[in-house]
């Protein structure tokens, strides 16, 4: 039969490419022979749902548990009416022990409206039953809230003593988050900052991206299924421009594979992989639009602010990092410091920022374009000059972020110019004190440093001189841009105080200073 790559859903082994469910979680297995409870988070689109679903049927297939996957987002709907939801979510249960166990497996027949705790009775009268030890992972948990949330957590701890006779071997959480922040409060503003009633617990895991081994592996099993080979220099560049987030490692395969090299005579490369990034950054899938909703939170925009503008971290509670690498928005580098999680998200999160002002911008001509349809340098500065006397600081009210609205301003501009045809990339980190940006379009490749001048703060023209140079070196270019937002107190106008000036760099580079 053939097969897919797969961006919507829980693969299926029988028509999709995937990876053993034992290779992403290898402890699972010895914790569940232990009779331990515990904790599954990750972001979404990951494979969470994938690999518990493949899992659960492992351990059943092997002969030694009773093992399913069933979901507590049918419940969400009751946040205040526990009883309410427990009807729901049992009989969502039941549905799912009758499609995946064969007929002897299957939970007895039980009144799933016999008060009180149903959860912890139906789980009782199961395990009893059952002639193995039942193992169960409850997804979408966290969609639980308020009373609701707490009355399941609570029947899972007060039953856990008696396992397995008596109740499930192992019960695993399945989610974004860890207990720690599932929502309580109404409105689900505040989280439940402890891991009671939970504390059963044995650990809390991430399940971690794909290596660059596995995005190896799973590519090579179209190539097997096809013949269409992927160099190795397309895996290393999908790798790196994923870093091995499971959504985006199968988005850039589906999208070679089935519309830009459908042939499977045509290798897979990096052009054609650097072509797929493109469009899906252009597109903004479900998963990839989904970061707005996100960006938008006060304990992520603490953390996302600094980090474009290149400004270190303020102080700030544990649990927004914790947050942001949680739901997989950011990471940690090599030292241990905070980076955006990869390269694709690094272009995707400045463009959605922009979103709004990008969307204000649709009336302004392209007259930095010639007769031919080329980029001419000199004409989109003097296009960018006019735009940013008339239309910056008014535009600095459409952006989330107001620290670094100019810098968004101007990209939101940029983005209207590569719309013709070109690509924006942005290098940006923590205590850099800068944002790199560099142009493409057809021939013309154009580089930018931005620099912000704050009160209290010496001129940025004497440092981001030589960091122009360095970047502009690595791009083997003689010339650039250094635009300084000057935000300072007490300015005229933008529309006044917007300033140009050609220097000389310290490596003799001809670099045009925009200063506004």
């Amino acid at each position: 039969m053939k097969k897919w790559f797969n961006t919507a859903g829980p693969c299926q082994a029988d028509i999709h490419y995937m990876l053993p469910a034992g290779d992403r979680l290898p402890e699972l297995e010895q914790l569940i022979a232990q009779r331990n409870y515990f904790v599954i988070h990750a972001p979404r689109q990951v494979g969470k749902t994938t690999a518990m679903l493949t899992l659960a049927q492992e351990l059943t297939a092997s002969g030694a548990y009773t093992s399913v996957m069933v979901s507590a987002e049918v419940g969400s709907t009751f946040p205040d009416e526990p009883e309410k939801a427990e009807e729901t979510i049992l009989a969502a249960w039941r549905d799912a022990a009758d499609f995946w166990l064969p007929d002897e497996l299957k939970p007895p027949t039980y009144d799933l409206n016999q008060p009180p705790q149903r959860i912890g009775n139906f789980l009782k009268v199961w395990s009893a039953a059952s002639p193995r030890p039942l193992v169960i992972f409850i997804d979408e948990i966290d969609s639980l809230q308020n009373q609701t949330l707490m009355t399941v957590l609570r029947q899972l701890r007060d039953g856990f003593p008696r396992r397995p006779q008596g109740f499930p071997q192992s019960v695993a959480l399945v989610g974004m988050r860890d207990v720690r922040d599932y929502k309580y409060a109404s409105g689900g503003s505040d989280r439940l900052n402890t891991s009671s009633p939970f504390n059963i617990k044995v650990r809390s895991f991430t399940l971690s991206n794909f290596t660059l081994e596995n995005v190896r592996s799973l590519y090579q099993q179209h190539t097997e299924a096809t013949g269409q080979i992927s160099t190795d220099e397309a895996i290393d560049l999908a790798f790196h421009l994923t870093q091995g987030q499971p959504w985006l490692v199968n988005a850039i395969a589906k999208e070679i594979t089935e519309y830009i090299a459908e042939d499977p005579m045509l290798p897979i490369t990096p052009e054609l992989v650097n072509q797929a990034k493109e469009i899906l950054i252009k597109r903004q899938d479900t998963h990839l639009d989904s970061l707005a909703e996100r960006l938008r939170e006060d304990r992520v925009r603490v953390i996302i602010q600094p980090i474009l503008s290149g400004q270190e971290l303020v102080n700030m509670p544990e649990d927004d990092l914790r947050f942001v690498l949680d739901i997989g928005l950011c990471s940690r580098d090599s030292r241990g410091g905070i980076q955006i999680a990869n390269p694709i998200y690094r272009e995707i999160i400045p463009k959605v920022l922009a979103s709004i002002t990008i969307a204000s911008l649709t009336s302004i001509a392209p007259t930095w374009l010639d007769n031919d349809g080329n980029l001419n340098a000199q004409a989109l500065l003097d296009s960018f000059l006019l735009f940013w006397r008339q239309h910056g600081e008014p535009l600095f009210g459409s952006t989330p972020y107001p620290e670094i609205a100019p810098h968004i301003v101007l990209m939101a501009f940029l983005h209207r110019v590569v719309n013709g045809g070109g690509t924006l990339e942005r290098e940006y980190a923590i205590g850099s004190g800068k944002m790199d940006i560099c142009l493409r379009y057809g021939k013309l490749t154009l580089a930018m440093e931005l620099k912000v001048w704050r009160d209290g703060r010496p001129d940025p023209l004497k440092e981001g001189l030589p960091q122009l140079d360095k970047y502009l070196s690595g791009l083997s270019l003689d010339t650039g841009w250094l635009v300084i937002f000057d935000r300072r107190s007490g300015l005229p106008p933008i529309s006044d105080r917007t300033t140009i000036e050609n220097v000389i760099s310290p490596d003799g580079r001809d670099i045009i200073v925009i200063r506004g």
